[in-house]
């Protein structure tokens, strides 16, 4: 276990921003992440858990406390169920089940991150969430001060959300399970449209694995949303909001807000959402509000590929970031009555 002090945190996010913590701490075992956040629970220390550092925000002034990077290691994969230790590079692991000819996760590809944060945001794309497949997650249990396994049904999955996420202080992923198909090589049904149109397919046909998965590797780098040192446009958290989810009587609001904005002919995106929701585009909303692809005049904008992504330019600071995503949120929410919410996690920084 390795252990520094005023650490930097920047190099660990994917946004490159952020100060130092007061230590930071990496676990390459279980038994390392328990006894880390043990003494932080143990002595009052301010945790923060870092994985893959897709999904943070971290304020300028740093982490005054303990940070936790875990990195673990471990894939073990008998018959179609496959377990995953927290700190296993996600993409990876989606490239593995692949060669392995088993599908339920192969439109995930190329998601930055950790295996272990998968579950927290119920990790989606392209038709697809880990919540279909994540059978268990074992985790560490701050408040009964034990490892526990919770079953699908208790991680209370939901869009972009689950019992982790809902208390973030309580548990730390220690491993994931997850159970997938053998369909002799082929991927699960298609079910995202722009998925299928570039795979040549009806949604809720099958298609070769590998197929499946080159093709939304590509979809992802044409929105800038694959990793590259080199490219700007990747020095993100990816998906900067959520997409909102109204109910009747909101959607019935915002619609009437873009017919007198944009003109009577002009229909939002719109999508089922479970009883009596729908769920609209945020990257629509952004753009509609104004805010085009390379908005944006300082060291944070927003990508040139996808207006969704909000990103480090270079030499940016976590106030640049914040002000730009400020300014958005202020703009859709005049234009159409709506306020987005960010899906990273901020770290002693808020909207």
């Amino acid at each position: 276990m390795q252990e520094l002090h005023d650490a930097p945190l920047a190099p660990l996010t994917t946004f490159r921003l952020g100060g130092p913590a007061t230590r930071l701490i990496t676990a390459t075992t279980d038994a390392e992440v328990i006894a880390a956040v043990r003494d932080a629970d143990d002595t009052g220390t301010p945790l923060l858990v870092i994985g893959g550092g897709s999904n943070l925000v971290i304020g300028d002034k740093g982490f005054d406390g303990t940070a936790l990077r875990i990195a673990t290691t471990g894939v073990e994969l008998r018959g179609t169920t496959l377990e995953l230790a927290a700190g296993e590079i996600w993409t990876d692991a989606v490239a593995r089940t692949v060669e392995a000819g088993l599908a339920g996760i192969e439109c995930l590809a190329g998601i930055p991150g950790s295996a272990g944060a998968t579950p927290i945001q119920n990790v989606g794309a392209y038709g697809q969430e880990v919540s279909s497949t994540i059978t268990e997650v074992i985790a560490y249990d701050r408040r009964a001060g034990r490892t526990v396994t919770l079953t699908n049904e208790e991680c209370a999955f939901s869009y972009r959300h689950s019992r982790f996420k809902a208390d973030p202080e309580r548990y730390v992923v220690l491993r994931v399970r997850f159970e997938l198909e053998d369909a002799d090589g082929l991927s699960a049904p298609v079910k995202y449209a722009e998925a299928a149109r570039a795979l040549g397919v009806e949604p809720g046909e099958r298609v070769p694995l590998a197929a499946a998965r080159e093709t939304v590797l590509k979809l992802r780098a044409g929105k800038g949303m694959v990793l590259d040192p080199e490219d700007h446009d990747t020095w993100s958290a990816g998906s900067f909001f959520t997409n909102p989810i109204l109910t009747e009587t909101q959607f019935a609001a915002f619609h009437a807000r873009v017919r007198e904005r944009l003109g009577e002919g002009v229909e939002p995106p719109a999508y089922p959402s479970g009883e009596g929701r729908t769920k609209t585009s945020a990257a629509w909303l952004i753009d509609k509000a104004g805010f085009t692809k390379g908005y944006g005049s300082g060291p944070a904008r927003i990508s040139t590929k996808h207006t969704l992504a909000l990103t480090n330019r270079g030499g940016a600071t976590t106030e640049d970031l914040l002000a730009l995503a400020r300014e958005v949120v202020a703009g859709v929410r005049e234009a159409f009555g709506i306020t987005l919410v960010n899906e990273p996690v901020t770290v002693g920084v808020s909207l």
